[in-house]
Formats: structure tokens, C-alpha cells, sequence
């Protein structure tokens, strides 16, 4: 055609159409280039070159110089053939006219064209049959062809699962969708496509197989088994140019009497061999009725052809529409030549939604009750076309807007059918174009596992050559597929995986995993020490355990030395060198982690130095057993010898009033690092505060390094620290009244306030080392003068006492402690008499001294012999 002045092409399909105007456009430019389709018009006004579908190509005669008509034998087609005869009969270009088709259609084109030139093209690659294939062994580059929308979707469904995914190609796709899925089948982003017999027209694609579902269809009237030229049309999609191709059926497609699907002798002969029937006859249909009236247009229509090798056509929807809607009242508004050619044009819409003729009738009625006024408004057509334009819903859903768009694409095309044709034309192919789209979306999703597709591929290569990329957020991909998560170094399969999938995804994974790891491990020695951290008595990266840490012999053996890394299973895909840096690595990363332990290190030298004594040795031990910090009474301080407290001193440890622990180990880092490695099972308090409030840790769990004052807890060594100034304090009364035994002494409190305890807390902290308090009396109402300090005694508890206990308070009706002078008034005790003091006159009324503070309700310790603890 394009050695021609000008020419045009009638086509079966409008995809086909679509792919042959590209083509020739490319060749002669946008402006000498035509498409026309029932639902596209693309028409420079200086157009030579016209590419068009059977259906809308002009019965043109010597208008341009070159006419072709491809697919010619589709004149036998009950449905469309008389529109292919009647471009078989009346299209001719002025200089040359070509007819392509089946070597089939030989003996029609000579009955009916005598004098035409018949030239064969002989295929040049062979065609074989292959017999039957499971589904799960169907080679790469197969196409499946089904006859039903059910088969598709179930064999595509199937193919997912064991090969990733397919294509998918049904007559009832927009030709946009069609063409994006060959497009991907094309493109090799899928090995598989299945199809039904639309496969065998206008699509060429690079099949090596065609695989037969089934062998029977339903033509609209009885369910018949193909014919060997049909067979052929679809088998023949196998092998392109010089390449073979093969052809067979699928197991496990049974027929209904059980036998296995499969193709006879005669059928595989003929296939292979291209030896077919040839047509005995063309449909045929008057294409130039009579418009007078609709009878006379029905009668022409309906009558018979006069040459033997046409046969009339089998009523098709058109004519079927025009006969149900003349014999409705609608019927009466059509008068006139011009009228009833109108309305017949109308009737002819095609049935896109394959509604059936009823349904189809009274759309095309609504549409005539427009039409017969003059144009259908505007507004009109760009409300429906609105309602349209939604994406969402399933695919189902998605090819029915798209048939309801494509009748408005083709309302839209007719001259003049519409207002603002070519704007609602354009609205119309933009929706179709987005419905497309999405449906292709739908069906990929659906129908095609892309990264199951590419493992596929891949899988039989070599490890190094499998494309695993690791990216930074930790995701293992392939070519852009996520198949998994690195989670330090352990590798999780993706979630949204089927359990059909995990293994293969597992198996991919594994390939390329030890070369990743040994990548990761050095960049995680070189930069990434700052991101360990260790929980759980292990060594951890990004919340996964790398090595477990344990610690030679039982800790109340006395052993805390070097400690062991065994590692998990997390690093078993790492390669044996890679492994064997790492933990050499983790092992010095771990050795200085573990300085804040050290002046455990030292006691547990002295637990096995022989010199120290065995009473010192098992104090020691008691002590590294308890992480530090013990209190008096499970010391066993009787059995160790006064001059090995010196010995002990220099290794940190101090013999407190209550306690005995090490004040390094009571630093926040020691602490939460006991706890990180799990030697020390009982809560941490980050931070070590001096002081921790009321409420601030679980019921009868208090953090390691605390003890109870009151309502609070105080860290041990600063309890310590108030104990010393207390004992000061009374060493000091002694001292000065050496001949007075329990002469009571002043504490000052400042040093327990400062650091966060409560007053009270405070008075019953010192009550659990021996201290009691007798509260001195607040001043007398209208008396001036500081007040009288309070006088404390030391009256410790001796071994085998039961502790004190403050009894609970008792509270009135009102729920007010009975006893307790009310705020702003009321009361006041009475003070005692201070020597070298003056009183005024005693008031009236006095209030009687308070008790004693007998000291905390939690009360603890061991007194005996604590003389010794300031000797130096």
C-alpha cells in the first residue's frame, strides 16, 4: 500500500487497525495517515493512507489507488461474514486490489472474482504437535487457550501459582487492555498467556506453544467442536518467521465421558500438514438496501443472494433490533427515506455489553428518541460519560463500564448524532483509555505474581548471578520485587507471600544470602558498632540476638572472668571466614563493654586468691552472688575476722550500717549492664536517682541497689552516708559527756533532704539502723523563739528481736486520722523543758507529748558489735 499514491485496508479487529496505522504512519507522516474504527476517527483533512476496520471501511470504488482486505475468509463467519463478502465484491483500489486470507478461501475468490491472480505464501517455519502437558510443566512462552471466561481465569489462576502469572486475552477486553497484556507477555515480564480464540486473529506474538484447554465453543447457538481450520488459525500462533512452534492440549481437561482431551489423527494432520477444507460458501447480505420504508428495508435485508456460492446471512442483532422495534409504536416516528436510513444506522449500534437483543432493542430506543429530534444534547452524552468514569471495582465491573463507554465512543463517532462531537469524542476514548488502564491493573494483580515470575527465571542460574539487591531499609529485591526483609542477619520471607510461594522465596533468598551477609558483617565491624547493644544476656543488632554470652563456671564459685560468645542461628548462612572475623570482632567489642564490671573482675580474683582467707573468700562470694550489694544480716559477718576488713576495704568494699556492697557497682552503667547481661534478674533503675518516690517501681520488686525509707527508696550507699553523719553526731554527745550512757543527740536532716527524702522518710530510714526520734514540742500558741530541736536516741534492736512495727493508722468517720491535730488550729503538744531556757507562764492548755517514732514499718538490720565500724 505504500508504494502506492494512496490506499486503504479493511481490518477484522480495531486493535489490528490500531498496530498497522502506527506502522504506516511512521512511514508517511501524521498528515497523510487515517484511522477510522466504529468507535475512533482519526482523520487529517489531507489524508492518502486510510486504515479501517471491515465493518467502517467505504465501499470505495477507484477513489484511491490501492484496496486491501485482510482475513477475507471471514467472510464463512455467521456473524460478520457479510460484511467481509461485500468488500470481497465491491472494494477495489484504482491500481491494485489485494485480498489476504486462508488458502481456504481460494475457491470463493475464483467463483466470484475470475479473473483474480491468486498468489500463495508458504509457511516458513514448521508447525508440530506436542500431545498432552500438565499445566505445572507447560514450557516458557506457551499460550493456553480457553473458551469460556471461567476457564480463563481459572487456568491464569493456576499459572500464578506455579509460574508467576500469566496474560490475559478475551474478546471482552477494550483492545487497549488487549494490548497492554500482550505487551507484557511480550516484553517477557510474563512466560505465559492465556487466551481464548482471540488469540487467533490480529495478535502476533512469540509463542514457542499453544496449549488447547479445551477443543469445544459455544457459537452463539450450540456448543460445537472447533473445526481443524479453526484449530489451525489459533495452533498456528506457535513459531514465528523461521522459528518452530508446537501445538497440544492439557491433562487433566477431560472430556465428559472421561477420555482425555486430545486432538485426532485427521486433526493433527491437518494442522501440520495446513490441509483444510476448502469454503463452499460466503454469507451474504444486501449492502445497499432500500430505505422507502422499514418493510422494504427489512425485505432487502432478509433476501435471498443470487450467485450459488453466497448463502443470506444468519440474522445478526442488527437486523434482529430493526425487526423487534418495527413492530413497536416507535415505529410510527419513522417516515421518510431519510428517517428510516437514520434510524436504521441507529439499530446497528454494535451490542458492546453483549446485553442480547431485548436489552440491546431498548437502549437503541432511548437512543432514537433523541436521535429523531436532530442531535442528542451535549449535556446529555457528558453526564453519562461522567457516570462512567470510575475506576474502581473488580475486573468484572471494569469490562462493563468499558463496553457501555465504547457504545458512547461510537454514538460519539457518528457525524451527526451528537453535539460537540468531536469534545465528546475525545471525553469518551480519555475514559476508555482510563477504564483500560485499571482493568489491566486488575488483571496483573490478579492474575500475575511478578516477583515469582522473575524467580522463576532466575532460579536456575548460578547464586552469583541471581539479581538480589539488598537496599538500605533492609529489603532483599529482584529487579524491584520485594522477596523478604533482612532482619540483622536473619532473613524473613515477605509476609504477603502464599505458603506456594515461601519456599521458593526461601530458596532465592538463601542463594544470595551468604554473600549479603559477608558484606553486611564487615560493614557492621567497620561502622556499624555504635548500632550493637546487649539484652537478654546476648550481643543484639536490630533487635536480633548475634551471639549468646555466658560466663565460664557458676557465679557463686566465685568465677566472673572472660566471658564466652556463642553465636546463633541468625549467622549460620554466613560463610566460615566472614563468621570467624565477626566474632573475633564482637568479642573485642564486648571486652570493652564490659569495663564497668570490673571492680567485680577483682572481686572475684580475690574469691580465688588462697591468701585471703577462707571466712574473707565466702564473703566475697556472698557478695558477687548478690551483684554487689548485701545486707548485714545474710553477710555471716560473725565468722570473718576483724583484721581482714582492712583487705576487703581496698577492694571497694564498704561494711555499711545495714549493707555491705561495692559503690562502684552502683553506678548506672554497672547496674543496667548486670542487668542487660541477665546476672542480675531484678529491675534496674536507668538513671540510679538518689532517691526513687513512692509508686515508682512494681509492688514488692524494688530495683537492685535500693532499700526502703518509708514511702521511698534510697540507694544504699547514700542511705549509708546518713547513717555515718547520725553516728557522728552521737559520737560526738559521748565524746563530751563521756560518764552519761543514752544521753539523747541532735541529727541534722539537711543531708536526707537535700538528696530527695521526705522529712518523716528520712526519721524512719535512721529508725531501721537503731535511731529513734522523740519529736520535740511545737511552740505554745502566742510563745516566741526558735524551735526546740528534736532529741534522737540510739537503741538498736538485738539479734532475735522481732522488727517494730508502726500500727496502722486508725481514721474517724470523716476519714480523718484519729489523733492528728487538725491543720490551722486546734491543740498543741507540749514541749519539754530546755536547761538555760526561760518560759513564760504555761498556757492554760497543753497538749501531752507525741510517742516515740519507733522507725519504719520496714524495718531491718543487724546491730551488734557496729562500734567497729569507725575504728580505723
Amino acid at each position: 500500500m505504500c508504494g502506492h499514491s494512496s490506499g486503504m485496508m479493511g481490518f477484522p479487529l480495531r486493535l489490528l487497525a490500531r498496530e498497522v496505522y502506527d506502522r504506516v504512519r511512521a512511514i508517511k507522516g501524521d498528515r497523510q495517515v487515517a484511522l477510522i474504527t466504529g468507535e475512533e476517527r482519526i482523520e487529517p483533512p489531507d489524508a492518502r493512507y486510510f486504515l479501517c476496520t471491515a465493518e467502517a471501511m467505504p465501499r470505495t470504488t477507484g477513489e484511491v489507488a490501492f484496496v486491501g482486505l485482510d482475513e477475507a475468509q471471514l467472510g464463512a463467519d455467521p456473524e460478520r461474514g457479510h460484511i467481509f463478502a461485500d468488500r470481497l465484491l465491491h472494494a477495489r483500489g484504482r491500481e491494485e486490489t489485494m485480498i489476504l486470507g486462508s488458502a481456504t478461501l481460494e475457491p470463493m475468490v475464483k467463483a466470484l472474482i475470475p479473473k483474480a491472480e491468486i498468489t500463495s505464501r508458504p509457511r516458513f517455519s514448521t508447525l508440530s504437535h506436542a500431545g498432552i502437558c500438565k499445566l505445572s510443566r507447560l514450557p516458557r512462552r506457551s499460550a493456553v487457550v480457553a473458551f469460556s471466561v471461567e476457564q480463563v481465569y481459572a487456568m491464569a489462576e493456576a499459572l500464578r501459582r506455579f509460574r508467576g502469572g500469566a496474560a490475559v486475552v478475551m474478546g471482552a477486553l477494550s483492545p487497549e487492555t488487549r494490548n497492554k497484556q500482550v505487551a507484557m507477555f511480550q516484553a517477557g515480564e510474563v512466560d505465559y498467556i492465556v487466551a481464548t480464540d482471540a488469540i487467533g486473529m490480529g495478535l502476533n506474538l512469540d509463542l514457542d506453544h499453544v496449549a488447547f484447554a479445551s477443543l469445544s465453543k459455544f457459537d452463539g447457538r450450540r456448543k460445537r467442536r472447533l473445526t481443524p481450520s479453526e484449530m489451525a488459525q489459533i495452533a498456528g500462533r506457535a513459531g514465528r518467521h523461521q522459528r518452530d512452534g508446537t501445538f497440544g492440549t492439557l491433562s487433566g481437561m477431560a472430556k465428559g465421558d472421561g477420555e482425555p482431551l486430545q486432538f485426532t489423527d485427521e486433526e493433527v494432520y491437518a494442522i501440520e500438514e495446513h490441509k483444510f477444507a476448502p469454503l463452499t460458501h460466503l454469507f451474504w447480505r444486501d449492502a445497499d438496501p432500500r430505505y422507502d420504508s422499514l418493510g422494504a428495508l427489512i425485505a432487502d435485508l432478509e433476501a435471498r443472494p443470487r450467485k450459488q456460492v453466497l448463502k443470506a446471512a444468519p440474522e445478526a442483532i442488527d437486523l434482529a433490533v430493526l425487526k423487534r422495534l418495527a413492530a413497536d409504536p416507535i415505529a410510527d416516528t419513522v417516515k421518510g427515506a431519510g428517517s428510516v436510513r437514520r434510524f436504521w444506522e441507529a439499530c446497528s449500534l454494535p451490542d458492546f455489553r453483549s446485553l442480547g437483543v431485548e436489552q440491546h432493542a431498548r437502549f437503541v430506543a432511548r437512543l432514537w428518541d433523541d436521535l429523531q429530534g436532530g442531535y442528542i444534547g451535549a449535556d446529555f452524552v457528558a453526564a453519562r460519560i461522567a457516570e462512567l468514569d470510575r475506576m474502581q471495582g473488580d475486573i468484572d465491573t471494569l469490562q462493563g463500564r468499558i463496553a457501555a463507554i465504547r457504545s458512547w465512543a461510537y454514538i460519539c463517532q457518528r457525524p451527526d448524532w451528537v453535539l460537540a462531537r468531536d469534545e465528546m469524542a475525545a471525553r469518551a476514548r480519555a475514559v476508555e483509555a482510563k477504564l483500560s488502564d485499571a482493568l489491566h491493573a486488575r488483571l496483573t494483580e490478579r492474575f500475575v505474581n511478578r516477583r515469582t515470575t522473575l524467580l522463576m527465571k532466575s532460579l536456575g542460574q548460578d547464586a552469583g548471578a541471581l539479581p538480589v539487591t539488598l537496599e538500605p531499609d533492609g529489603h532483599l529485591t529482584v529487579e524491584g520485587e520485594s522477596i523478604g526483609r533482612l532482619e540483622g542477619f536473619r532473613f524473613h520471607v515477605d509476609p504477603s507471600a502464599g505458603v506456594a510461594d515461601r519456599r521458593m522465596l526461601l530458596a532465592a533468598g538463601e542463594k544470595a544470602l551468604p554473600a549479603l551477609l559477608a558484606e553486611r558483617a564487615e560493614w557492621l565491624l567497620a561502622q556499624g558498632l555504635a548500632e550493637l547493644a546487649i539484652s537478654g544476656g546476648a550481643i543484639r543488632w536490630q533487635g536480633r540476638a548475634l551471639a549468646e554470652i555466658t560466663f565460664p563456671g557458676q557465679p557463686g564459685a566465685g568465677h566472673f572472668g572472660t566471658p564466652r560468645l556463642a553465636l546463633t542461628r541468625d549467622l549460620a548462612l554466613l560463610p566460615d571466614a566472614a563468621k570467624t572475623k565477626l566474632e573475633a570482632g564482637l568479642a573485642a567489642w564486648l571486652e570493652k563493654e564490659l569495663e564497668p564490671l570490673e571492680p567485680l573482675r577483682k572481686l572475684a580474683e580475690a574469691a580465688r586468691d588462697p591468701a585471703a582467707g577462707s571466712q574473707a573468700r565466702a564473703l566475697v562470694i556472698t557478695l558477687i552472688e548478690a551483684r554487689g550489694v548485701i545486707s548485714r544480716e545474710e553477710a555471716g559477718l560473725e565468722n570473718l575476722p576483724k583484721e581482714m576488713r582492712p583487705y576487703l576495704r581496698k577492694l571497694g568494699v564498704t561494711f555499711g550500717a545495714l549493707d555491705i556492697f561495692d559503690a562502684p557497682l552502683l553506678k548506672p552503667a554497672p547496674r543496667r549492664l548486670l542487668h542487660a547481661l541477665g546476672l542480675d534478674p531484678r529491675p534496674v533503675q536507668e538513671a540510679m536517682l538518689p532517691v526513687l518516690a513512692e509508686g515508682s517501681w512494681a509492688k514488692g520488686r524494688l530495683p537492685a541497689g535500693y532499700r526502703y525509707a518509708g514511702s521511698q527508696a534510697i540507694r544504699v550507699d547514700l542511705a549509708e552516708k546518713i547513717f555515718r553523719a547520725a553516728f557522728e553526731a552521737r559520737a560526738k554527745v559521748a565524746e563530751a559527756h563521756p560518764k552519761e550512757r543514752g544521753r539523747p543527740f541532735r541529727v541534722d536532716l539537711a543531708l536526707a533532704v537535700s538528696v530527695g527524702l521526705e522529712a518523716d522518710n528520712a526519721r524512719r530510714l535512721l529508725g531501721s539502723a537503731g535511731f529513734r526520734c522523740e519529736r520535740a514540742r511545737p511552740l505554745a500558741e502566742g510563745a516566741f523563739g526558735p524551735a526546740a530541736p528534736d532529741r534522737w536516741f540510739w537503741r538498736p534492736r538485738k539479734p532475735g528481736d522481732r522488727e517494730e512495727r508502726r500500727p496502722p493508722a486508725r481514721h474517724d468517720n470523716k476519714g480523718k486520722p484519729r489523733g492528728q491535730r487538725p491543720a490551722g488550729g486546734g491543740q498543741t503538744p507540749s514541749r519539754p523543758p530546755v536547761e538555760g531556757v526561760k518560759r513564760g507562764p504555761r498556757p492554760a492548755q497543753t497538749p501531752a507529748r507525741p510517742p516515740l517514732d519507733t522507725g519504719p514499718a520496714r524495718a531491718g538490720g543487724a546491730f551488734d558489735k557496729l562500734a567497729d565500724l569507725f575504728k580505723r
